[in-house]
Parts: C-alpha cells; structure tokens; sequence
C-alpha cells in the first residue's frame, strides 16, 4: 500500500508537471515573438502612420483603434452586465425563466465569435443603419463579452457573506443601499476578473470587427464615433495574409505590440483589482 507522503508527492509531481505542459507553448511562443519582432519595435513604428500599403511607417493608427474599441466596449458591457448581475443575484425570483436566462447566458458565452459579427452586421451596421463604424464594433464586442461579466458579477455577488446583509438591513438599510453600498464594494474584485477577461477576449477578436468596424487600410485617426479604424488583430491578419513582400518583423512587432498591449490592460486591471481585495475585511 502506497503511503501518504508518496500519494502526496506522486500528485504534486503531476500537479507540476501539467502546469509545465500548460505554461511552456506560452513560453515559446512569446520568445518567437521577442525573438523575432523586437528589431522592429522603435518609436517610429509606433507613432507614425503607415504609407506605400503598409510596408513601411508605423502602426499608430491600429493602436489607437485597438484601445478605442476596447475603452468604448468596456463602457457599453460592464455597466449593462453588473446590473444584469445584481438583478439576478439580488432581485430574481428562483423560477424556470431565470434558470432559462442564466442558461442562455451560458450559451451565449460558447457562440463563435464570427456568428456574433454576422449578428453585429445585420442588426447594427444593416438595420440601425450604423455602418462599419466604431459604434457598431462596441456594440457588437460588448454583445461579446457580456456573457463572461454577468457570470463572473453574478458569483462575486453571490459570494458575499449573507451577514453583511443582515447587519445592513439591522441598521435600517433598504435593499438598494445594501446592494450599492455594502455588497457592490465587496464583490468588486470579482466583477473586475470579469471585466478583466472580457477586455483581454474584445482587444484580440478579429471576426466581429472585421463585418463592422475594421479597415484594411486607414492612414488617419477616426474623426467621430461613425468612421472606421484599424484593429491590430485585423491589421496582423492583413499584413500577413494579404500584403506581399512585407518585411518578416513588421508581422512579429505588430503580434508583439498586440500581447504587450492586452498584458498592460490586464496588468492594470490586476492591480486596481488588488488593491480592492486587500481592502475587504471579510
């Protein structure tokens, strides 16, 4: 008979090694990207614009759309998911029609992407009228992504000791002044996970973008919320799969410049996330 300390050791050598298998194409794969895209990382790449068919200049324009698209997603999703989040954890009734909801939104969740462009299509930029347009692109990013911020909201509301309620509610608290003032402050290290993976998942989608918003190739900043811009998901796609005898390390820098850019939202999103969490007392 196996003993204990065996048992235990045999399970975190596995434990250790699925970890390895899961972190090493990571591994790789940005050390191909550093290795071969850092020689065109310079100031001129980023800033300025590109010229001749994108074989030479910068990405600047791709840069700036790619943060646009993601601050107006985040503005349209996370409002309209917490509040879906508070009403279903708060105010719903346990019945066959919630149990419906949250199914759906759990099968929305596991619709590809590229159907949720041809939906962006038809209804946003064909039947409102929008155009390819960034409005178009937020609403249709934001139809994305809500599926993992009401999830992620519901359970961080969700986990949130039912006595800090009653204490709430002891002190003469309505239901709204519990919910806004003491269940909101305690879960909000949760909803910003939520908002965390639904940023990191809109900022590197391409299919959505490509039906309404993404422009092969736009060497100008957008002007009002109606034109166009370029991504740097689409514009990595079009460079290269499109653009021919285009420089090998302007398609690295640009898959560089994209993961740096979706870490360094993330990043701050952690630590904003952080400093919340070390705030609770619970």
């Amino acid at each position: 008979m196996v003993s204990p300390r065996i048992s235990q050791k045999i399970a975190f050598t596995v434990l250790f090694a699925l970890a390895v298998v899961v972190i090493a194409p990571i591994v790789v794969i940005l050390f191909v990207l550093v290795k071969n895209g850092i020689s065109a990382i310079n100031w001129d790449f980023l800033s300025q614009m590109p010229r001749n068919g994108m074989k030479v200049g910068g990405i600047f324009p791709a840069i700036v759309g790619t943060l646009l698209l993601v601050f107006g997603t985040t503005l349209f999703a996370l409002p309209v998911g917490v509040c879906a989040a508070i009403y279903l954890s708060e105010y719903a009734p346990k019945n066959r029609l919630t149990r419906f909801i949250r199914l759906s939104i759990v099968n929305l969740a596991g619709v590809p992407s590229i159907v949720h462009g041809l939906f962006g299509l038809g209804l946003f930029v064909l039947f409102f009228g929008f155009g390819t347009s960034l409005l178009a692109g937020w609403l249709t990013l934001s139809i994305l992504i809500l599926p993992v911020i009401i999830t992620a909201s519901e359970e961080a509301l969700r986990a949130v000791p039912m006595g800090l309620r009653e204490a709430s509610y002891a002190l003469g608290a309505s239901k709204w002044q519990t919910i806004r003032r003491v269940v909101l402050p305690s879960a909000l290290p949760g909803i910003l996970t939520g908002a965390i993976l639904g940023v990191g998942r809109a900022a590197g989608e391409t299919a959505p973008i490509l039906f309404t918003v993404a422009a092969f190739y736009l060497p100008h900043l957008p002007g009002s919320i109606f034109d166009q811009v370029m991504a740097l998901p689409y514009h990595l796609y079009v460079i290269a799969t499109q653009v021919p005898n285009i420089p090998r390390e302007f398609q690295y820098g640009t898959a560089l410049v994209l993961i740096s850019l979706v870490f360094g939202i993330n990043l701050i999103a952690i630590i904003i996330r952080y400093f919340y969490r070390r705030a609770k007392r619970w």
